[in-house]
């Protein structure tokens, strides 16, 4: 079943926004204060500035493949299923971790509320929060959304207030030294914070149930980038100049304590209160966008067929809702997340890693059905720089990550081998880049029928008579050049027996209708047409030329055909018809993609997927 779509700009701003705002603002500047001193603004400036290769590569691949699963789909159609399970599997996990983090958190900043409160206190409260965003994400997307716009917008709100309040009580002295670690110390840093940032992409999880995917998840995206980017800078930036060194250094509530110095122990409450906020907005992101990767899955057969499931009432994934849930909560009871915390940062590098070489993979393959609305600038330059940064970050995460992430691969590719390699045949955008040099007869359609649907998803293509019949047209491809007579003669043994009429009389009634006046309608593009005998008859046939199609009245030889053919009784929809082909030669792009098609198939879908105004009444 498919998902609900319900999440305007609006919600995916916040979705990507409430993702990136909890612990990396609100208790990681202290401990890298202590790493880079006042530098450490100039270290969370980098590392948004590191995040830009993913994000625009994960806008592109979202709005060409705008399905439940974001990276993991990408990795999968793009890689392979062997690579596409440890995607999957390694974004849920990361994702899953850093929520259930998040709900820990909150308890640094419960004691400062309610300092009597216990430990087991503190995990009982985030188990409570845990079950109520599930039961939200539960009964609607939507809710889900608006709930998320709500707490976003509280969050804003009080940290502009914090801002605006902070600015002018700076004291310029505590930014000197500004490096006094040296400018190793800020690379370093940046690492070390760049998880704060990763957030952002995750919403490309929940592409499935955006409205609109073509223009709300770039502009969602970047938005939450950039808004959340300026914070991050002006809040440490103001913090840095109103707490002194020696306190704020290490400090698990950096935050509350410029707060403190601004309004007393009333700033530090409503700091606190902030800081809860932003928390609670990553753990409903978290379950929001990890719940739909063992969905997303399943329905590609790498996991049981029971993670797809849908409510048919609320149209949510429940099944995976409540895995998902689940995990968190045991998480939250009983482990020490450290370690574990580090390694789903690791994860979640290695996954920005992979999406940049996908983009360069589906951009490599040439498939003509890989349609993005918004495309990555600078290509292939930024995605080879972040591969190269993210490599980097990767061996900086220590030795225990990179075992555990080794292992965690090695057991993935297991699973794959065990349950995936038997049920699984799509072909990943990978082979139809090795297919572009081998044999043509060694191409794969699947990916390409699948984008395709997609396409017509995400484009809200309602089919009408006109895509049915190109869906069934024959389709002649011609390399050499052809005189117009040859190419009739060809046409009217294609068509005989789909009209069960006589070749040669077909033959001569396309000969008879060029003489009245040529059906070059324009260079390079003709439309021949007859009328045949019978009722309730009509065919087309697609024909290209790449060598060109030499008509006697033409000074320009022809390399795409329309062939209409049709009973009397249908010339109301000739009309339609001719309609339609006037608006599919009319796209500027139309003769550059005929021309390029690789096959008949590929030029059948330039007409199915085109933007023309589909005639359903």
């Amino acid at each position: 079943m498919k998902l609900k779509r319900e999440l305007g700009t609006m919600a995916i701003f916040c979705v990507a926004a409430g993702a990136m705002i909890s612990s990396g603002l609100f208790v990681l500047p202290g401990i890298a204060f202590a790493k880079a001193g006042p530098a450490v603004i100039l270290a969370y400036l980098l590392a948004s500035l590191m995040v830009i290769p993913s994000l625009l590569s994960k806008a592109e691949l979202a709005t060409a493949m705008p399905k439940a699963g974001g990276t993991y789909f990408f990795i999968e159609r793009s890689l392979g299923p062997a690579t596409g399970v440890f995607g999957g599997l390694a974004n849920w996990l990361s994702l899953s971790l850093k929520s259930a983090f998040a709900l820990m958190g909150m308890g640094v900043f419960a004691v400062m509320l309610y300092p009597q409160i216990t430990e087991m206190q503190i995990k009982l409260v985030a188990v409570g929060c845990c079950l109520f965003f599930t039961c939200i994400n539960l009964i609607s997307v939507k809710s889900a959304g608006r709930f998320q716009i709500g707490l976003v917008a509280g969050l804003l709100i009080l940290l502009i207030l914090y801002l605006v309040r902070g600015m002018g009580s700076i004291d310029i002295h505590l930014y000197t030294p500004f490096v006094p670690f040296g400018f190793g110390s800020v690379l370093t840093t940046a690492g070390f914070v760049f998880v704060s940032f990763g957030g952002v992409t995750k919403v490309a999880s929940i592409a499935e149930e955006a409205k609109d995917p073509r223009r709300s998840i770039p502009l969602g995206m970047i938005l939450a980038l950039v808004v959340v980017s300026v914070l991050y800078v002006l809040v440490v930036s103001v913090t840095v100049g109103l707490v002194d060194a020696t306190t704020l250094s290490g400090s698990r509530i950096p935050i509350s304590l410029g707060a403190n110095v601004l309004l007393g122990s009333l700033g530090g409450a409503i700091m606190a209160v902030a800081a809860l906020l932003a928390f609670i907005t990553t753990a409903n992101a978290g379950i929001l966008s990890a719940s739909r990767f063992p969905m997303a899955m399943s329905r590609d057969q790498l996991l049981p067929r029971f993670f797809q499931r849908v409510n048919h009432r609320f149209q949510t994934p429940y099944v995976s809702i409540i895995l998902t849930s689940s995990f968190m909560i045991s998480c939250i009871l009983f482990l020490s997340l450290e370690d574990l915390i580090k390694t789903a940062s690791t994860f979640m590098i290695l996954l920005f890693l992979f999406v940049n070489f996908s983009l360069i993979i589906m951009r490599a393959s040439k498939i003509p059905n890989y349609r993005p609305t918004f495309r990555a600038p600078l290509y292939p330059w930024l995605q080879i720089s972040g591969i190269i940064v993210y490599g980097i970050l990767i061996f900086e995460m220590g030795r225990i990550p990179l075992l555990i992430t080794v292992a965690f691969a090695l057991l993935g590719y297991a699973w794959y081998l065990i349950y995936v390699r038997s049920r699984v045949t799509r072909r990943s955008a990978l082979m139809h880049v090795v297919e572009r040099v081998t044999a043509k007869e060694l191409a794969d359609v699947t990916l390409r029928d699948e984008l395709r649907e997609i396409l017509i998803e995400r484009d809200q293509i309602v089919e009408d008579r006109f895509d049915r019949l190109i869906r069934n047209a024959e389709i002649l491809d011609f390399k050499a050049c052809l005189q117009a007579k040859d190419l009739f003669r060809n046409i009217s043994q294609v068509l005989s027996p789909r009209l069960n009429i006589d070749s040669d009389k077909l033959f001569q009634l396309f000969i008879e209708r060029e003489k009245q006046s040529s059906t070059v309608i324009r260079p390079g593009l003709a439309i021949p047409h007859i009328i045949v005998p019978g009722e309730r008859r009509f065919d087309i046939v697609l024909v290209r030329c790449q060598g060109g199609i030499l008509f006697p009245q033409a000074p320009d030889p022809v390399h795409t055909m329309f062939i209409l053919v049709g009973s009397l009784d249908e010339r109301n929809y000739h009309l339609r018809a001719l309609m339609a082909i006037a608006q599919v030669a009319q796209d500027p792009d139309f003769e550059k993609r005929w021309m390029g098609a690789r096959d008949a198939e590929a030029l059948r879908d330039i007409i199915l997927l085109s933007g023309r105004k589909r005639d359903v009444s």
